[in-house]
């Protein structure tokens, strides 16, 4: 098996289901005012809009947030995104389950089925294509 050193990214707190939501809103415009994530936010769960607020603040405040002023609201963006959060996150269980073998992950998905044989397919071909320069 073959075993990578730690990873030295930044590791973040992590999120919350409801602070999720938040991002996803944010993730899924681009960028995002407090009022536009609360109204995406607020037709699951029953939250005032400071909350909202809050929680926005809150997630700059652990880097996940940026945000720049437009007169007196705030304009939020993803520090990153989504993908690219959820790569560092699955390198982190790498190296606190797998000893950073990425091999011994995906053997143990394979194992408990959590990659099916289509999965482990298109895995395959996409690995080929970026090995071949293709994107």
């Amino acid at each position: 098996m073959t075993s990578r050193t730690t990873s030295r990214a930044r590791v973040r707190t992590p999120l919350t289901d409801l602070e999720h939501e938040v991002m996803q809103a944010v993730w899924d415009g681009g960028t995002c005012t407090v009022e536009a994530a609360h109204r995406v936010v607020s037709r699951k769960r029953n939250l005032k809009e400071t909350t909202t607020r809050t929680l926005m603040r809150r997630l700059e405040q652990k880097g996940y947030l940026k945000h720049e002023s437009d007169g007196r609201a705030f304009i939020y963006r993803a520090a990153e995104p989504a993908r690219s959060l959820a790569a560092r996150a699955v390198r982190q269980i790498i190296d606190s389950f797998c000893r950073g073998s990425v091999e011994e992950l995906v053997s143990g998905m394979v194992e408990a089925k959590v990659l099916n044989k289509q999965d482990i397919d298109e895995l395959e071909t996409f690995v080929r294509n970026r090995r071949s320069g293709a994107k």
